[in-house]
């Protein structure tokens, strides 16, 4: 008999439905606004308000776009928030691409100048494009290579790699004990010593499946089940990929390894076919995943590939 696993305390607030319930619904800019504030320190903020999360393309061979939370601050900042949970090919490609609507419809709602206010792209990342990395935060914006000039400060990008916060000391800063809350919420069991203030409790209090309605327990419950089915297809393709991709790749580097060295042929076809394998197993499971009518957004936050 399959059995379901039981919530705990607090939901996994990093699913697509429940991350914009926390940060992305009226009533909850009070919470978005302390996180930004973490992030952003430099830039004040007295207040948000949210603003569309569609775009439409001014192409008419191009298709839109749509972000999970987008909002702008009383100088007209706009912040662009998205979380991914499952590692994306391009995802630095991707939020440059999404990131620039920001900026256009600026210039499209009647400013006559290039003084447009600045636009962060914040992109929240339950995995780690720095494999072994302690680091939580990556910066990047517009500069000069060899003096470090900043050519523009309109438009900057923020990357919070949650899973690279792995234990909390009392050394941690906030903003780091806040991405280790998103990344273990549903398996704590109650608020961590040492993560007080305003942030953490409207954070704790959004998150505790006591305070849902009926409704919203529901849909929960069918959403951890979809999300932990994706996941168990998603082990098995890429285990199955792996053995798919390591005798092509030993098949391969053997080739090579005749040519110019076994040991290096081998280890190239290895890789190589490792990947090979992985992709061809991601793309017949998203076909399988959509035979199924898993919605696209689902399919492509879970298995990384884009819609």
């Amino acid at each position: 008999m399959k059995t379901t696993k039981t919530p705990g305390r607090y939901a996994c607030i990093l699913l697509d439905y429940w991350f914009k319930r926390t940060f992305g619904m009226e009533g909850r800019q009070r919470l978005l606004m302390l996180f930004l504030q973490e992030v952003i320190p430099e830039h004040r903020i007295a207040s948000l308000t949210y603003a569309p999360q569609e775009h439409e393309s001014p192409y008419p061979d191009m298709k839109g776009i749509r972000v999970d939370v987008e909002c702008t601050d009383e100088d007209g900042t706009r912040f662009v928030v998205e979380m991914q949970l499952a590692r994306q090919k391009n995802f630095y490609e991707r939020a440059l691409f999404n990131s620039t609507f920001a900026v256009q419809e600026q210039m499209v709602s009647g400013r006559d100048s290039y003084d447009f206010p600045a636009v962060y792209f914040i992109g929240l990342m339950d995995f780690s494009y720095h494999d072994g990395s302690d680091n939580v935060l990556y910066r990047f914006d517009l500069r000069e290579w060899s003096t470090g000039e900043r050519m523009t400060d309109r438009i900057q990008y923020i990357f919070l790699e949650l899973p690279n916060c792995r234990t909390i000391s009392p050394e941690s800063t906030i903003l780091e004990k806040f991405c280790y809350a998103l990344h273990n919420m549903e398996n704590l069991p109650g608020k961590p010593e040492g993560f007080e203030g305003e942030l953490f409790r409207l954070l704790f209090e959004s998150a505790e499946i006591a305070t849902f309605t009926p409704q919203e327990k529901i849909r929960l419950e069918n959403d951890m089940r979809t999300e932990r089915d994706l996941r168990n297809q998603m082990a098995y393709a890429r285990e199955s990929g792996y053995e798919q991709g390591l005798e092509k790749g030993i098949e391969q580097g053997m080739e090579k390894g005749l040519e110019k060295g076994m040991e290096k042929g081998m280890e190239k076809g290895r890789e190589q076919g490792r990947e090979e394998g992985r992709e061809e197993e991601r793309a017949r499971m998203v076909e399988e995943l959509r035979k199924q009518g898993i919605p696209e957004e689902v399919i492509a936050r879970v298995t990384g590939k884009a819609k």
